[in-house]
C-alpha cells in the first residue's frame, strides 16, 4: 500500500459550518474500521501555523522573548498569536496582576522582555 501525505479532515460542515463529529476510524494496515461517537482531538482546531507557535513556545518553556525571535516579530504580536492560538483551543487567558518592578527587572534579566519593555508596563501600571 502507497504511503500518501497525511491531509488533515476539516473540523466544520462545509453546508452549515457546525463542528463535525468523529464517528469512523479505520486501521490502515488490516482494514478494521469502528464507528461511534469518539472525542475528537483539542489540538486539530489548530493550523499549522499555530501548532508551530505552540511547539516553539513549549520548547522554550514558555519564554515568550524566544517565541518572539523565532516569528520574527515584535513581542506585541507574538503575544497577540499566542492568545489567539489560546482562543482557539477555548482557553481564557485571565488578567494577571500588574507585575512589580522586581518582576520586570527579573523578566530583563532573563532577556524575556528588553528594558524599553520594562519601562512601557512601568507607565502603563504605575
Amino acid at each position: 500500500m502507497a504511503r500518501t501525505q497525511a491531509r488533515r479532515p476539516p473540523s466544520n460542515c462545509p453546508v452549515c459550518n457546525h463542528r463535525l463529529a468523529l464517528t469512523r476510524l479505520s486501521c490502515p494496515a488490516c482494514e478494521t474500521e469502528l464507528s461511534g461517537a469518539f472525542a475528537q482531538c483539542e489540538f486539530c482546531v489548530l493550523t499549522n501555523e499555530d501548532r508551530e507557535v505552540l511547539r516553539v513556545f513549549l520548547a522554550s518553556r514558555g519564554n515568550m522573548k524566544d517565541l518572539e525571535r523565532h516569528l520574527g516579530v515584535s513581542y506585541p504580536t507574538a503575544r497577540a498569536r499566542f492568545d489567539g492560538l489560546l482562543a482557539k483551543l477555548g482557553i481564557e487567558r485571565t488578567a494577571a496582576p500588574a507585575p512589580s518592578r522586581v518582576e520586570l527587572m527579573e523578566q530583563v534579566a532573563r532577556r524575556e522582555i528588553d528594558i524599553d519593555e520594562a519601562l512601557r508596563r512601568l507607565n502603563t501600571n504605575g
